[in-house]
Formats: C-alpha cells, sequence, structure tokens
C-alpha cells in the first residue's frame, strides 16, 4: 500500500500552523499583525531564495505562472495571514483557529465551482465530519482562571470577522495556486515568488500613509519568535502545503490542513497547564474520524 504523501504532508503543514498559532501570539500582539507578518516575511523570503539557489530549483516559470503566484501569494499571505495573525492577537490562537478552519469548506466548495474538483462521496463526508470536529474541539473552553491566550483584546465579533477574512484569503491563495502545483512546480521555487510578491507588495504598503504605526521598539524575545514562526509557518508549513497540492484536490488538502485547532490542544495543555475541555477532545476525536474517511476514499 502506497503511503498517501501528499496528504500527510497537508497534516504536516497543520502541524506547522499549530505551533505557529500557539507561540506567534505574543508576538503579535507586540508587533501588530500587520509588521508581525511583514518582517516574518522578509525572513523567509531570503531562506527561500537561499535554498532554491543551493538546491538548483530555480527555472524561469514565465511570467503567467509568476504572476499567478505573486496573486496567490498576496490574496493567501497578505490578506489571509494578516487577517488570521489579527484573529489571533484579538481572540487567542484557539478560537482564531476555530473560524480559520472555515477555509476548508470554503476551498472544497470554490474548488468543485472553479475547477470541477468532483470529490466522492465519503471524502464529502470525511470534510463535514472532519469541520465539525474542528468546530468542537474549539468551543469548549477552560472553567476559570484562563490563560493569557484566552484572554479577549477587543470584540470577539471583529476577531471573528478577522477569521473570516482569514480563511477566504487561505482557500482563495490555495485555488489560484493548484493547477500550477499540479503541473509539477518545485514547491520552494513556488513558495518563494509566493511569499516574495506578500513581501514585496506589503513592503510597498508600508510607506503610505494606509499602513498602521510602526513598532517603536522590537525586544529580542519577539524578534525570536517571529522567526521562529516564520521557520515553521511559513518556510516548512507552506512549502509542505504547495507540495501537498501537487497530488491532492483542493478541498482535502484544506481539510486537512484545518486539523490545526484540534492538534493545538495538546500543545496548549502542555504550554498552559490547563487541560482542555471535554467538549473539546470529543470533537478532535471526531475529527479524526473524518480524517480516516478522507484516507479512506
Amino acid at each position: 500500500m502506497t503511503l498517501p504523501l501528499h496528504e500527510l504532508a497537508a497534516l504536516g503543514t497543520a502541524l506547522c500552523w499549530a505551533t505557529t498559532g500557539l507561540f506567534a501570539a505574543d508576538a503579535v500582539r507586540a508587533l501588530g499583525p500587520f509588521y508581525f507578518n511583514l518582517l516574518r516575511q522578509g525572513f523567509v523570503t531570503v531562506l527561500l531564495a537561499v535554498i532554491v539557489l543551493l538546491t538548483g530549483a530555480w527555472v524561469e516559470p514565465g511570467w503567467p505562472a509568476v504572476l499567478t503566484l505573486a496573486l496567490s501569494g498576496i490574496i493567501g499571505i497578505l490578506i489571509g495571514d494578516t487577517f488570521n495573525f489579527a484573529a489571533v492577537g484579538r481572540i487567542g490562537p484557539r478560537r482564531a483557529g476555530a473560524v480559520f478552519a472555515l477555509n476548508a469548506p470554503m476551498a472544497a466548495l470554490m474548488g468543485w465551482a472553479i475547477l470541477g474538483e468532483a470529490l466522492p462521496p465519503i471524502a464529502i463526508l470525511g470534510i463535514g465530519v472532519t469541520a465539525c470536529g474542528v468546530a468542537l474541539a474549539i468551543l469548549g473552553r477552560p472553567a476559570s482562571n484562563a490563560h493569557r491566550f484566552e484572554t479577549l483584546q477587543g470584540t470577539i465579533f471583529v476577531g471573528f470577522l478577522f477569521g473570516l477574512g482569514a480563511a477566504f484569503g487561505q482557500a482563495a491563495g490555495s485555488l489560484i495556486a493548484r493547477p500550477l502545483m499540479h503541473g509539477g512546480l518545485d514547491p520552494y521555487l513556488a513558495s518563494l515568488f509566493r511569499v516574495g510578491a506578500s513581501g514585496l507588495a506589503m513592503g510597498v504598503l508600508a510607506g503610505t500613509p494606509l499602513a498602521p504605526a510602526a513598532p517603536k521598539t522590537i525586544s529580542r524575545k519577539v524578534m525570536l519568535l517571529t522567526a521562529g514562526t516564520a521557520i515553521i509557518g511559513l518556510l516548512i508549513g507552506m512549502t509542505l502545503f504547495l507540495y501537498a497540492l501537487q497530488g491532492s484536490k483542493t478541498g482535502i488538502i484544506a481539510t486537512l490542513s484545518a486539523t490545526s485547532p484540534v492538534i493545538i490542544l495538546p500543545l496548549l495543555w502542555l504550554r498552559t497547564g490547563q487541560r482542555p475541555s471535554p467538549l473539546s477532545w470529543c470533537g478532535a476525536a471526531l475529527a479524526v474520524t473524518g480524517l480516516a474517511l478522507i484516507f479512506a476514499r
């Protein structure tokens, strides 16, 4: 039996994004989502350029492909990630992850409507069960003495809107990149164009009056957190995600990568010392059942 490497890569993406969400909260609240995202993209663009040159992965894909990847990066990373980290800063990584998980059904629906990606009934059932499980896993909250990751900064409604914007950006960005990745484009090279284009656009935006106020000082701890989440979430996680898109359909990959809110439960327990609620564990079990249905297709 051949291992479903592309689906496993999507689960690896979920692990990377869960770790990023857990450790990004403090840095996002210190820098603001815009400059947090800008710094991590600049850092990862340099790393990706070095990797592409050292591995000999550089090829000229042609301007149509470059522009397509740039658009995918601007929508998926500039818009999607900035909104996602804005949600993390306002409502914490657990709640933000619940809303961000909606990118899975969005991607499945758009993949069917735009790319004609038909899914077998068992895969559709698995996507639905996984999405329900992710939602349940996030609904539970500590009864008292909640960790700072559970605190709200502003209203939950605004955080919810940010999360929806992040989910749509991720789904749309995936959909745009999918045909090129299915054609065999190197994931590191694709990541370089996507992250580089998004970082360039954010850099230009930072010099306009539309940009938020820049932080006056950046501590060493915040810089280390930003660099760490950049390597885990963008360099490793996003490259795994693009590799996953090479061999499986958008809706399935989006669903598997959207299980990060379930993966974050034991990580939060280790990080904060607060045990997830029984409802959260039930949701995690339901999500695992959904994953089994997807793999069984």
